[in-house]
């Protein structure tokens, strides 16, 4: 949801095979995409993962490491760090977290958004999702046997 003084635009989708934390970056993401000039933004989440890990500078830090994490790993949802890195250089963006089911109106029309767009039949896949969920389970030596 974007809003400007009185304008309001809603934007809603999703993927029929993700994870909770992908969708949260891919709001934040869309919503500042959605930006026609640069501007100063305000982003609202009940997002833990995506607000505290813009407001302690890990986005700089991943970067800096090549995208690893400091056990080696790579950074889980780095194909969408990297687009939200490149999304927030052109605006001016303060990240606020606000708690789930809360009282915020906004907050409860997103929810109800979320799970409208969760149910439709006609969603997109998440391509980089399912080929690392495939990569990780080849590398356990099993096969994922969820229908694709």
């Amino acid at each position: 949801m974007l809003r400007s003084d009185s304008r309001q635009k809603i934007v809603s989708g999703g993927f029929r095979r993700t994870t909770n934390n992908r969708m949260e970056l891919m709001a934040a993401i869309v919503a500042l995409e959605t930006l026609k000039k640069p501007c100063d933004v305000s982003v609202y989440s009940d997002s833990q993962y995506l607000v505290e890990s813009m407001r302690n500078d890990s986005l700089a830090r991943w970067q800096k490491a090549g995208w690893l994490r400091p056990d080696g790993q790579r950074v889980p949802n780095e194909d969408l760090w990297k687009r939200l890195s490149y999304v927030v250089k052109h605006h001016g963006v303060d990240f606020h977290w606000l708690p789930g089911h809360g009282e915020s109106e906004e907050n409860q029309i997103c929810d109800a958004l979320a799970r409208d767009a969760a149910r439709r039949s006609d969603l997109a896949r998440d391509h980089f999702f399912e080929v690392e969920q495939r990569r990780k389970y080849a590398a356990r030596g099993k096969t994922d046997r969820r229908r694709r």
